[in-house]
Parts: C-alpha cells; structure tokens; sequence
C-alpha cells in the first residue's frame, strides 16, 4: 500500500442534501426527477425513463444535481434488497434533481477526492453488506440510518492515483459487462433454438385434433380459494395462476393434474408457465383450471403444447386478461392416436428442456463467477493493493 493514503469519514469530505418534493407554490419549473427506478445493480443511472415534473423553483434551485454528484437510495429497497445503492450522476446539461426518497453526496473538495473513486468506493460499500446493517423497516420499506452512513470512513491516495485505480476499475468492468452479456446472448439463443424446435413439432403437425374436455377431466368446481388472512400456515403448497403462492395446513387435491392460469396479465406476456404439472397433496385457489388426465404422457403432451402456443385469441378482458374454462376447452389440440408416438415427442421435448437448463446453470454459474470477479477488484482498490 501507498504511504501517503487519507482517511476521512463522509461526514468529512462530502456535502449532504436532502431529495426534492414536489411540493405545490409557484413559480413552478419542469425538471428531470432521479428516483430510485433510475438506479442499476451496478451503480449506474438509467435514464430511460426519468419522471419529469413541475416542482418548485425554489426548492429546486436548492437541490439542482450537478456533474459529479453521488445520489444515494435513503429509502426504498425490499424483502431481499438493501437499500443503499448508489448512482453518479453524469450528465453536464438539462435541469435534473433527485426525489425525496434519496440524496445528493457532494464531494466538498475534488482535488483532495475524486468524485468517481467515491462513487465506486461506496458502490463497493454496498455489494459488500456494509450498508445492510444500517437500515429499519417501516411500512414495507426500508430505511437508511443517515447518521450511520456519514460515518462511514474511506482510505484515499493522491487524486491522480484515484483517477488511475478508477480508469482500472471501469476497464475491467467493461471486459465483464461484455462477458455478461456474451453468455446472456447464448443462453437466450438456446431459449428460442428451444422454443421454435418445440413449435415446429406441433405446427402442421398431422396429428388429429381433439379438445381438452375430451382428453382430461376439469376439476375447477372442487376449488376453494382463501384469502391470505384465512390461511393457516403449512406443509401443503396453495397454488394460484403462476404456480405456488404460499403453504397451508390442509389440502383439497391429491395426485397427477395440469394446472392452467386463468387470469392474469401473464396469460398475454407468459413472462413465468401458464400450464404448470403437479404432483402430490396440494390445494388450488380460483385462478388456475384443473385438468386431470389418463395418463402422465398426455398430461405433458398437452402441458408442453400450450406453452407453444400463443393463446391471445382465447383470452378475453383488457384490464384482466382471463381464459375461461369454456375458451380452454375450444383450444384444437394435435395429439398422435398413437401413445408411444406421443411418448416419443415428450422424450423428445425433455431433453431440450435438460439441455436449456444445463446453459441457464453454466450462465447462472458465470455470472457469479463474474460477480466474485468484481468484488474481488474493488476489494482490492479500496484496500490499497492497487495503489502504487
């Protein structure tokens, strides 16, 4: 490590100031508003889509970003997020502030500590968990201990060596969001060789058609949804349109059947399975059909069809996309009289999927690899093992 090093707490080197309301006493002006939207994982600021708003001149005159501000998420995060992420602020043109759930980090003093090195040294505080022991829930949120994180202490070189470690930094980061998006490219070719090999099976197919109620048998008059305040915790999954919602203590089906969504905008986007199997002692709200078939083969034929298919022309509702039991029972289904032939297709359809999922594996593993990559380099700038 470089001897001459500093160490200052935040409270030292930085200005606070506090996010913008939008407040209602003209004179009004139309700025860009930073919100906790606007933040990435990885310290940047998305700018795609910043609210703009009429806010009052005078508090904004006050709260006017400036190239080179650090805004910080005081508020907001989740059940598995933190709240404390970080974005530098870029821009050098446009009228921009930040909401009230954040706030501007001013560097009092650029040619002692640079703004970037701060950005990425706090952006490290935060991938590293230090931020996670600073924060209280209320309503849903979370909220940052303001005292806690001024406290914070960084260690600085000269202002040149900052430059030189963020220039470093922003290098290698580059070479890993490049990395990052080259397996993402792979995986989401894998993903479409996989969906159209699957279409192309039952597309033109010459299989006879046939409708759901007359190849399973709907259970949807068994059903019994509870509200969320009536459930009793337990062992059992409760299923819901997109798959399982929460456990309960007792059970109402037991065995083999398809579950089918029948409300939901994920009928339209199929962003998760609207068909779904299971298996076992479970219980199944209103939003899903239940489809109970002769046999496990034909119970994945017909599962792997309809996430094939776009079923746009059975959903009815804007507002609330909905597949009624009457629209799923007309849905044509091409399905071989023969069994072995329709054995041979799920076969067939299994080992794509194993084949997917063995390249979301190797992806998931990359990503981390490359997530430790970074961790692993900012450790190093900002415990002094890169300074000279």
């Amino acid at each position: 490590m470089s001897s001459g090093w500093h160490a200052a707490k935040l409270s030292d080197v930085c200005e606070f100031h506090n996010g913008l309301w939008k407040g209602d006493k003209g004179p009004f002006v139309n700025v860009g508003v930073i919100r906790n939207t606007n933040f990435t994982k990885d310290g940047t600021l998305d700018d795609s889509d910043i609210a703009y708003l009429d806010v009052e001149e005078k508090k904004f005159e006050k709260r006017r970003l400036q190239f080179g501000d650090i805004i910080l998420e005081k508020s907001g995060g989740g059940p598995k997020q933190a709240v404390g992420r970080v974005a530098f602020f870029d821009k050098k043109y446009g009228d921009f502030s930040f909401s009230n759930f954040t706030s501007a980090i001013r560097v009092r003093d650029q040619e002692a500590l640079a703004a970037e090195y701060l950005h990425r040294f706090l952006h490290w505080q935060y991938l590293s968990g230090v931020t996670e022991s600073m924060q209280s829930h209320s309503t849903g949120i979370r909220n940052l201990d303001g005292d806690a994180y001024k406290a914070i202490e960084v260690r600085f070189p000269n202002v040149r060596e900052q430059r030189r470690i963020v220039a470093l930094l922003d290098e290698a980061f580059a070479g890993i969001a490049t990395a990052k998006a080259n397996a993402e490219q792979s995986l989401r070719k894998a993903r479409d060789v996989d969906a159209s090999h699957r279409r192309s099976l039952f597309i033109g197919s010459a299989w006879p058609l046939t409708t759901l109620n007359r190849i399973a048998r709907n259970l949807d008059s068994k059903r019994i949804p509870i509200t969320k305040g009536d459930r009793t915790p337990g062992e059992f999954p409760y299923y819901g349109a997109s798959g399982v919602v929460d456990y309960v203590a007792d059970y109402i089906f037991d065995g083999d059947a398809l579950l089918v969504s029948e409300d939901g905008a994920n009928l339209l986007s199929r962003s998760t399975p609207i068909a779904f199997s299971v298996t076992g002692k479970y219980w199944v709200n209103n939003h899903a059909h239940i489809l109970q078939f002769d046999d496990m083969v034909t119970q994945k034929f017909v599962e792997f069809y309809l996430e094939s298919i776009p079923l746009d022309d059975y959903i009815t509702g804007a507002a609330q996309p909905k597949l009624n039991q009457k629209a799923l029972n007309s849905i044509p289904v091409p399905i071989p009289a023969d069994i072995q032939e329709r054995v041979a297709v799920v076969a067939r359809i299994e080992a794509m999927n194993q084949e997917t999922d063995r390249l979301q594996s190797l992806y998931n593993r990359k990503l981390a690899a490359l997530d430790e990559l970074k961790q692993s380099l900012l450790q190093q700038a900002f415990s002094g093992q890169l300074w000279r």
